[in-house]
């Protein structure tokens, strides 16, 4: 017989409140708690509640409090991967997050989402769409990136956007709906490096991740 949790990460409707995904939600959020009590002047400690809270943790990664998830282990997050303060992970579906990618402050990720008939949802139903975001990509403040969106490799995502479609590899996007603004820029010699000119909108700019 097939199980809420494994219609749930099928993407099928599955109901919020069967016991098993309540149980797990719950050993979740004591973890969470757990983790944003934890100072950090105990790097160890937090690493090892978030080995336990999260489905992947790579090496070299950081993540600031508070952080918020439903479930935890359907996250997984690669190399040296950065979360900024407030970031809100919902992962009904699975969140799979490249190496090196920096996410900026009160970024949400949200898989989760609930069928369009009345009907379903006074039952109780929803579902969830992964999220997969690439390497080396920069979230900015303040984004929310809906269900079943990929974000390719070396993308940009300006402040405050909300996406709600694929973000191809190398692209700069920004704006509710998201749009791509263009290519970005090429080059990896530092000391050729002049400050962007006003490339887009100053209030549609990425926020600085740090």
């Amino acid at each position: 017989m097939t199980t809420y949790r494994e219609k749930m990460l099928a993407g099928e409707l599955f109901v919020y409140g069967d016991g098993q995904l309540a149980a797990e939600r719950l050993s979740a959020a004591l973890l969470v708690e757990r983790y944003n009590a934890t100072s950090v002047g105990d790097p160890d400690g937090r690493r090892t509640i978030l080995r336990e809270l999260l489905g992947s943790v790579g090496e070299g990664i950081e993540v600031r409090s508070p952080f918020h998830c439903l479930y935890g282990r359907n996250i997984s997050l690669a190399d040296g991967v950065f979360v900024n303060f407030g970031g809100v992970f919902l992962d009904t579906a699975r969140i799979r997050i490249g190496a090196g990618t920096l996410i900026g402050p009160h970024v949400q990720l949200l898989t989760a989402t609930h069928p369009l008939e009345p009907g379903l949802r006074r039952q109780g139903y929803e579902f969830g769409a992964e999220i997969v975001i690439g390497g080396n990509v920069w979230i900015g403040g303040g984004a929310i990136v809906c269900p079943s969106v990929t974000i390719g490799d070396d993308a940009v995502v300006g402040a405050g956007s909300v996406v709600t479609k694929d973000v191809p590899p190398g692209a700069l996007v920004y704006g509710n709906p998201a749009r791509v603004a263009g290519p970005l820029p090429s080059g990896d010699d530092p000391g050729a490096w002049t400050p962007p000119r006003r490339r887009v909108r100053d209030d549609a700019c990425p926020s600085q991740p740090a």
